[in-house]
């Protein structure tokens, strides 16, 4: 019983009172190598329902791009190809989902 509930712990994720919200709301986001065999530098970010609120959308992305970036490189500086200071008349919705693409820039 105790190993299930130490699993459990693990993979529970954050708790609703551990979550960072952007524009008081809460997205899922992820972030990715385009090509790990070739490079970790560089990623996309995706960010999920997007309609909330667009401006928290983009900090989200920011933010988990910022995160991978450290991860990987650790450092925060990233070059962006479309991301969260990209004109918002520029960015594509597909179906609640915005998508941003950059490089971690090394130290």
């Amino acid at each position: 019983m105790l190993c299930l509930v130490g699993l459990l712990a693990a993979c529970g994720g954050q708790s609703k009172e551990d979550q960072i919200l952007f524009d008081g709301q809460a997205f899922r986001t992820k972030a990715s190598a385009v090509d790990k065999r070739r490079t970790r530098a560089e990623f996309t970010v995706t960010i999920d329902d997007v309609t909330r609120s667009l401006d928290g959308a983009r900090e989200a992305g920011r933010y988990q791009g910022t995160r991978y970036c450290i991860e990987n490189y650790g450092n925060s500086d990233i070059k962006w190809a479309v991301g969260p200071d990209t004109d918002p008349a520029q960015l594509r919705v597909v179906d609640g989902r915005l998508t941003f693409q950059g490089t971690c820039q090394r130290p």
